[in-house]
């Protein structure tokens, strides 16, 4: 049959010719649907969140590793999203400014800040139980302020609720299966004179977190139920090892959480004092 002869049969109106166009209409976008569905989970880049109480050096830290120099000090009333590269075979794999090193292999990820006021908070939690991709949390904490025992306390008091959460979600056993997330305590501003070093920023926060658990758990001591005859809904609000006295991070590795504290500086000297949280990021990254 000649060119002509097909062109023609094709234009000239008939049944068969009009269903195949219909199911051509109907089914092109049906299929490119699917067939982006049963991809999507390949083409997310994973997901790393930034947590933090106010003016702890949050949205300075992700305009660093963004832009390369830190943001002026400002309230985030709202989550920011920046896709980056991060890689652990580059010959600057250590150096958050390795962005266009092409030596080794990148992988990307989404950096997202949250707000850390207290009434804003609910946007961090709704990230952190929502993101699919979740694959480490990132909670920079002002080192320098830590010693002030209302900073201490608000800053202990945001950690425990973020703990305390990963350690449902890792605990949970009636759901699809989620990744467990480890945690880097970012002990940010180590460039100043009253900061406390990172052995002391752990120490104030395990303190601190045993008498949170303490203190929430007391309107049930003193109702007069003991401790054998709490229900298991009442075990899973108490972070780490259940009736232990004191608290400790390697508590959350009964859960399979790693909580690792670094110290570091968003302003130090050209930003290098972050490289160690990126280096932490990049590993887990690479793992994830």
């Amino acid at each position: 049959m000649a060119f002509a002869d097909i062109l023609e049969a094709l234009l000239t109106p008939s049944l068969p010719i009009l269903a195949l166009g219909i199911l051509i209409i109907i089914g092109a976008p049906l299929l490119l649907h699917i067939a982006l569905a049963s991809s999507s989970t390949y083409i997310t880049p994973p997901t790393v969140l930034l947590l933090g109480p106010l003016a702890s050096g949050k949205t300075s830290l992700l305009t660093l590793f963004e832009r390369g120099t830190p943001a002026e000090t400002h309230t985030s009333q709202s989550t920011t999203s920046v896709e980056l590269n991060a890689s652990t075979d580059a010959d600057s794999k250590q150096s958050f400014r390795n962005h266009d090193d092409t030596s080794g292999t990148h992988t990307k990820f989404i950096l997202v800040d949250t707000p850390g006021h207290g009434k804003l908070r609910n946007l961090a939690f709704g990230k952190l139980e929502r993101a699919e991709t979740l694959k480490a949390i990132v909670f920079v904490v002002d080192a320098a302020a830590l010693s002030e025992q209302d900073v201490l306390s608000t800053t202990a008091s945001y950690l425990y609720d973020v703990l305390l959460l990963l350690q449902k979600r890792a605990a949970d056993k009636s759901k699809t299966k989620k990744s467990v997330v480890p945690v880097m305590i970012a002990a940010n501003k180590m460039d100043l004179f009253t900061a406390l070093p990172a052995t002391m920023v752990r120490t104030n926060l395990e303190v601190e977190l045993t008498r949170i658990r303490a203190t929430r758990s007391k309107g049930l001591l003193d109702s007069g139920v003991g401790m054998d005859d709490v229900g298991s809904e009442d075990q899973d609000a108490w972070l780490g090892e259940y009736g232990s006295e004191k608290f400790s991070f390697k508590q959350m590795q009964e859960f399979d959480i790693d909580v690792d504290v670094l110290p570091g500086s968003i302003t130090g000297e050209e930003g290098t004092g972050a490289d160690k949280w990126w280096w932490w990021i990049a590993q887990k990254i690479a793992n994830a």
